[in-house]
Order: C-alpha cells, then structure tokens, then sequence
C-alpha cells in the first residue's frame, strides 16, 4: 500500500502541486544541509495554504520550522500586510529556513525565531503580537500539549489550529506505547477534548510520507 499511496500522491501532484523551483530548492537545500526528510508533503503543504486562504489568515504562527518548506505554502496564503512568524530552536534548521525562505521570495512576510518554542510563545504574549488567525504545529510530540495552550492563548474567537502527525501510524491508539511521542499526541488530544473553547475533528491521511494525520481545531469561544 505505502507504494500505492505513493503513486496516488504523484498523480495528485501533476494536477495541484506540480514542480515548483522554490519547493523543489527548499527541499534539496535541506537535503544538503543534513536536516531530516520529515517535511510535510506538497499535497499537504497545498492543504495547508488553501486552509490559511478560507480562514483569511493575515497572521500565522508555525511552531517548529524545519528547512522552511511548510513556511513557505503558508506564506504564499498571506495577503499584502500579512504576517507569519515561525519558531525553530535549531540555529541551523533556522539559517537553511531564513536561506530558502528568502530564496522563495517571502522574507517580507516572514519572520524567523530561534529559540525553545516554550520560551518565545510567551515572549510573543508580552509583545503583544497575538492574536494569530492560524497557527500550525508541526515540532516535537512530547511537548504538544503545552504547545495547545499556549495556541489557545495566542488564539481569538474563529483561529483555526493546525497540528500535524498525531495518528502515528495508528499507534496513537496504544495506550502502554513506550514512545514519548506516541504518548505526547495522546496527552495533546485529551487536552483539546477537555479544552471547552475549542472544537475538533482529526482527520487520518495516507501519503508518500506513510500514514499519519492533522488534527483540526476551530476556537470558539472567548480567549
């Protein structure tokens, strides 16, 4: 099946994420750079853009940046005046996101944040940059659930959360898993189900990238 997903992901591709040089030039400069292939896929990275363009986002937080790649698809969401911040702890992942970020022609949307995400989310709140109208979690899974509150709070009343990789394969369902992000995901989603401000769904995606899925979390209610 994993090979079939994968031709399933091309094909798709030709017609809505076909070959882009700024994509294609995030991920080969990531590549060299030795930083880990866990990006997003284009199909998903389109899925995100169109998710930031129905929800008229004119700011977007990322937590966890990577090599840029999902950045990137985000940031084209943006309209003029719009802004997306993105925060990475590893310098490097961040020199190689500043690089194809600039490349893609987008540093005038984005800015990059070096730093323990735990110790910038609050730094954001004092600087009063908040409220975001999207924000996409995409970094480590042990951490999820504090990551959740702190998007609450930077939340308003319509701010649509995005976080990726919480099925795991379908292990999220194991309660005595031994993985701390099998068990981070499963902490993070008890928490949004106890959370009475918000409203979920999740949604279970196969892929080139295997079987995995993003949970989707509207805020309704006042923060």
């Amino acid at each position: 099946m994993q090979e079939k997903w994968k031709e399933v992901d091309r094909y798709i591709n030709t017609f809505f994420a076909p070959s882009d040089s700024s994509l294609d030039g995030a991920l080969q400069a990531s590549e060299a750079a030795g930083l880990p292939a866990i990006n997003v896929t284009a199909t998903q990275g389109k899925l995100l853009m169109l998710l930031a363009q129905i929800r008229q986002a004119r700011s977007i937080l990322e937590i966890g940046t990577l090599g840029g790649y999902s950045t990137i698809w985000l940031a084209r969401a943006l309209p003029p005046g719009g802004r997306l911040i993105t925060l990475e702890m590893d310098p490097k992942n961040a020199a190689v996101a500043e690089s194809n970020i600039a490349l893609a022609g987008l540093s005038g949307f984005v800015e990059v944040r070096i730093g323990r995400a735990l110790d910038t989310l609050p730094a954001l709140a004092a600087e009063g940059r908040a409220p975001f109208d999207l924000i996409f979690i995409d970094a480590d899974k042990p951490t999820y659930p504090e990551y959740f509150t702190w998007a609450v709070r930077l939340s308003h009343r319509g701010t649509l959360i995005v976080a990726d990789n919480v099925v795991r394969n379908g292990a999220v369902i194991d309660p005595a898993s031994p993985d701390p992000n099998v068990q981070g995901v499963r902490r993070f989603l008890e928490r949004i189900a106890a959370e009475p401000r918000v409203t979920a769904a999740v949604i279970q995606t196969v892929g080139s990238k295997g079987y995995d899925g993003f949970a989707l979390i509207l805020v309704t209610g006042d923060q």
